[in-house]
C-alpha cells in the first residue's frame, strides 16, 4: 500500500471493508444457490463501481486502470463473480470511451456510469474462442440498418445487460480476415430472453463462477440502426483492433482476479493452520505446512507485482500486451496452485461446503481459460519477446 495515493488507499479500504462485511459472509450461499446477488450489486452501484473508469464528465469516477485493478483484486478476494458483474461492463465502457463517437459517448456512458445500463461483451463463438478471426457472426447492411445473424457464446451478463458490444464479420472477403470485422453497440431489453431477432437461451451451467450468468446469444435477423457501429462509419472494419485492445484490459482484470482468489485461499489456509491441531500442536508449527505457506505467500506477492506493473503500463496508454499476458499467465496459475495447497492444508474439511476453499477450488480454473487460455498467453508472450529482440 506504500506506493498508493491517498485516494487509492481510501478506495481500497472502502472495498475491503465492503468485502469483509457484506461479501465474504454471504458469497458461498449465493454460490451454492447459483443466485444473482442483487443486494451486493446494488451496493456496488451506490459506491460508483459501474462508472469507476468512465470520465467524470459523463458521471463516472474517472479513475485509471491501475486503481480499477486494485478494486478487482479486493472484490475477487470476496467473490470472483462480483468482479465478473462489472468486468464486461468496464470493457464496454472503455471501448466506447476510446473509440465511440461523441453521440455514442453521450448516449451510453452516463447511464453506464450510474449502473442504470449494464453492458456485456460478446466476441467468442461456439467454434471460435482463441481463434477470434474464425468468427462467423455476420452483419449485413440493408439500407440504414444492419442485419445480424450468428451465435455467440460465453457472454457474461448476457441476459441482464441492456447493451452488448458485439464483434461481427461485415466483409467476409477481406484479407487478412480481421480487416473485415466490425464492432457494434447492440441495444436489447435487459432480462428478456426472447425479443425480435435475438434469443438468449437459459444460462450455461458451470463448475464455478456462479451467480453471474454466462449465456449464448443467438441472432437471427436482428436489426440494428446504422448508428450502432462502434466509432460510426469510420469504425467499419476496425472491430478486431478495438476488441483486442479491450482483451488486453481484460487480461489485467483476470490477473487481478487471480491475485484476489489466491489471497483469499491463502488467508483461509493460514487461519485454519493456526487453529487446527495435530500431534499435540497447531499444524502451522509443522514444517510441511510452513513450506506451503511460504511458497503460497511468495507466489502471491510476485503475481501481485506483475499485475500492478501491467495495470500501470496500460493506464499510461502504452502497449501492454506482453506485460498483461505475463501477469495473466502467472497470476492465474498461482491462483490454481494456491487454492489446491489451501485445500490440502484443510485436509478433508477443504472438500466440504462448510469451508470457503471448495468454492475457490471451483472458481480458480475459470481464470486459466478466460480472456485467452494460458497456452495462448505463452504464445503471445514469446512472440512479443522475439519481436522486441529483433528476431
Amino acid at each position: 500500500m506504500e506506493e498508493l495515493t491517498t485516494e487509492q488507499r481510501e478506495i481500497v479500504r472502502t472495498i475491503r471493508d465492503f468485502v469483509d462485511r457484506d461479501v465474504l459472509p454471504r458469497a458461498s450461499d449465493f454460490d451454492h444457490a447459483d443466485e444473482f446477488p442483487d443486494e451486493l450489486v446494488k451496493s456496488m452501484r451506490e459506491m460508483g463501481l459501474f462508472g469507476i473508469t468512465i470520465p467524470d464528465e459523463y458521471g463516472g469516477l474517472g479513475l485509471d486502470v491501475f486503481t480499477y485493478a486494485l478494486v478487482i483484486k479486493e472484490l475477487s478476494r470476496g467473490w470472483i463473480s462480483l468482479s465478473g458483474v462489472i468486468n464486461t461492463h468496464f470493457m464496454a465502457a472503455w471501448m466506447i470511451t476510446q473509440y465511440g463517437t461523441a453521440e455514442q459517448k453521450q448516449r451510453y456512458l452516463p447511464k453506464m456510469a450510474s449502473g442504470d445500463l449494464r453492458a456485456a461483451y460478446s466476441m467468442t463463438e461456439p467454434h471460435a474462442g482463441s481463434d477470434v478471426q474464425a468468427i462467423r457472426t455476420r452483419a449485413s447492411r440493408e439500407g440504414d440498418q444492419w442485419v445480424i445473424d450468428g451465435q455467440k457464446m460465453w457472454a457474461t451478463n448476457g441476459l441482464r445487460a441492456g447493451l452488448v458490444v458485439l464483434l461481427a464479420v461485415t466483409d467476409p472477403q477481406a484479407q487478412p480476415r480481421h480487416r473485415g470485422m466490425t464492432g457494434f453497440l447492440i441495444e436489447k431489453e435487459p432480462g428478456v430472453a426472447a425479443q425480435p431477432g435475438l434469443l438468449v437461451p437459459p444460462k450455461l451451467k458451470k463448475l464455478g463462477y456462479k451467480g453471474v450468468e454466462s449465456t449464448e446469444l443467438v441472432f437471427d435477423g436482428f436489426r440494428a440502426p446504422a448508428s450502432a457501429v462502434l466509432g460510426g462509419d469510420d469504425g467499419i472494419g476496425k472491430g478486431f483492433k478495438y476488441f483486442m485492445g479491450a482483451v488486453e484490459l481484460g487480461r489485467v482484470n483476470v490477473a487481478a482476479r487471480g491475485v484476489g482468489v489466491a489471497t483469499c485461499a491463502y488467508q483461509a489456509a493460514l487461519r485454519y493452520a493456526q487453529q487446527r491441531e495435530a500431534f499435540g500442536s497447531p499444524i502451522s508449527e509443522h514444517q510441511a505446512i510452513q513450506l506451503k505457506i511460504a511458497q503460497m505467500a511468495t507466489k502471491i506477492r510476485a503475481a501481485e507485482l506483475l499485475t500492478l506493473e501491467a495495470a500501470r503500463l496500460k493506464a499510461s496508454g502504452a502497449r501492454a500486451d506482453l506485460e498483461a499476458g505475463m501477469a495473466k499467465l502467472f497470476a492465474t496459475e498461482t491462483a490454481q496452485e494456491v487454492v489446491l495447497e489451501a485445500m490440502r492444508i484443510h485436509g478433508g474439511y477443504g472438500y466440504s461446503q462448510e469451508y470457503i476453499v471448495e468454492r475457490l477450488y471451483r472458481d480458480a480454473p475459470l481464470l486459466i481459460l478466460g480472456e485467452g487460455t494460458n497456452e495462448i498467453q505463452q504464445l503471445v508472450i514469446a512472440r512479443r519477446l522475439l519481436e522486441r529482440s529483433g528476431a
